[in-house]
This record gives C-alpha cells, sequence and structure tokens, in this order.
C-alpha cells in the first residue's frame, strides 16, 4: 500500500503545487501531446519486448500495490511445524501440507519432500525456481526502465511538433503565446509519466524480486533442513538470522 500512497501523493504534489502557483487544470490537458507521448512510448516498447514479456510485466506491475507474499516469521512458524510433523511421523506426513499451500516455491519443496527426493536433487529443483522467477521479474523491471526513458524522449519530439505549428503563426502573438505553452505539455507529460510511473515501478519491481530472492533462499535453506531431520528449534533460530 505504501507504493499506491507514494504514487498518488507524487502526482498529488505536482498537480497540486501547478494549482497554488495559480495554473489551471485546463491548461495541463492535451489530447494530441497525450497521444504522442502514450502512443510513442508503448509503440517504442513493443518494438523492443516480445509479446511475453508485456504479459508479464502487466501481470506482476499489480503485485508492487498488494503484495501476497507471506512474511517471513509466517514463513518459518510453517517450516518449524512440518519440521515437527516430520520428526515424528516421517516425510510423507507433510503430503496433505502440500496440497493446501498457497505458495508455489514451497509447495514444491514439500512435494519433493514427500516423493522421497534426496537434498541434492531438491536444492537444484528449488534453485532453477528461484532463479527462473528472479530472471522474469528482473526482466520486467527492466522492461518498465526501458519505457521511462523513451517517454521523456516522446514528450520531446511533442514539444519540437508544437512548437513547429506555433511557427506557423507568428502573425498572431496571442496565439504564439498559448501555442508554446500547450507545446511544453507534452514535455511535462513525458517526463511526468517517467519519473512519477514507470521509472518508480521499475525500481520497486527490481527491489521486490531481491527481497523475495532473499526469502525463497531462507525457505529452501529450511525445506533441507526437514529433511536433514534437523531439530525444529534449532532450524528455527537459524532461520530468524536471515532478517526478512
Amino acid at each position: 500500500m505504501i507504493a499506491l500512497a507514494g504514487l498518488l501523493f507524487a502526482w498529488f504534489a505536482v498537480f497540486g503545487g501547478h494549482l497554488m502557483e495559480g495554473g489551471q487544470v485546463g491548461s495541463l490537458s492535451n489530447i494530441p501531446a497525450a497521444l504522442i507521448v502514450l502512443g510513442g512510448t508503448l509503440a517504442a516498447g513493443m518494438v523492443q519486448a516480445e509479446v511475453r514479456t508485456w504479459k508479464t510485466a502487466w501481470r506482476l506491475f499489480p503485485s508492487i500495490f498488494w503484495s501476497h507474499h507471506q512474511s517471513g516469521d509466517s514463513a518459518i512458524g510453517k517450516l518449524t511445524h512440518w519440521g515437527q510433523l516430520v520428526r515424528r511421523n516421517g516425510p510423507l506426513s507433510l503430503e496433505s501440507e502440500s496440497t493446501k499451500e498457497p505458495d508455489r516455491f514451497l509447495r514444491l519443496g514439500l512435494q519433493l519432500i514427500v516423493d522421497g527426493a534426496d537434498g541434492g536433487k531438491i536444492q537444484q529443483s528449488l534453485q532453477v525456481s528461484m532463479e527462473s522467477r528472479e530472471h522474469e521479474w528482473l526482466r520486467t523491471a527492466d522492461f518498465f526502465e526501458a519505457l521511462g526513458g523513451y517517454a521523456p524522449t516522446m514528450g520531446i519530439i511533442g514539444a519540437v511538433l508544437g512548437l513547429i505549428q506555433v511557427m506557423t503563426q507568428v502573425d498572431d502573438m496571442n496565439a504564439i503565446g498559448v501555442g508554446i505553452a500547450t507545446a511544453f505539455v507534452a514535455t511535462i507529460y513525458g517526463v511526468g509519466l517517467a519519473n512519477l510511473f514507470l521509472l518508480p515501478v521499475a525500481g520497486r519491481l527490481r527491489a521486490d524480486a531481491l527481497q523475495r530472492s532473499q526469502f525463497e533462499e531462507m525457505l529452501c535453506d529450511g525445506l533441507l533442513a526437514i529433511l536433514e531431520g534437523e531439530h525444529p528449534r534449532l532450524m528455527e533460530r537459524r532461520l530468524k538470522e536471515y532478517r526478512l
């Protein structure tokens, strides 16, 4: 929720400052400028990225506002409980737990333990899953960052096109003043879209990817400890050192 609050506050600060300086809301409304900036930015993104990247980007985008990842303490509590079950009843006691576990990474680890995989196989499978997920998130962050680079340039193009139109009306000084103001709206759109939306989204996705990777490393450590029969209290104490 803090990401959503920050995004709304950023736009409020910019447009609130504009109004406090005596500006009008209508002076920032320009459909041609919006078409140039948004259309040009999206078109450049279409040239750069594959369809799969687009789908992934818009699938992961909402997660920066409403994260569904469980907390570190909650995950450690689950791992400790499962460790106790395995010490009492063996690995097959985790079968029912694996079917109802919502976290895909944990569910994979539990299923591998139930299926009797050895530690090396479990670690390898979880590592592949971890790296694949991290690569997906970082690729998406790179995509939004690239869009953040295109948007200001599209804004400049829109401003130049507007100034070209202004110069065709040099006989009307009033029209020139209005035209110049309108032309620079495109620059505001481009810079604002990049710095108040696209680049922050890219940064948040990259930070979430790294945080999730550390979280999954802790889960992998815990699952291997369960397989090896480590005492749950010792495992819990060690996992809390990850400080998630």
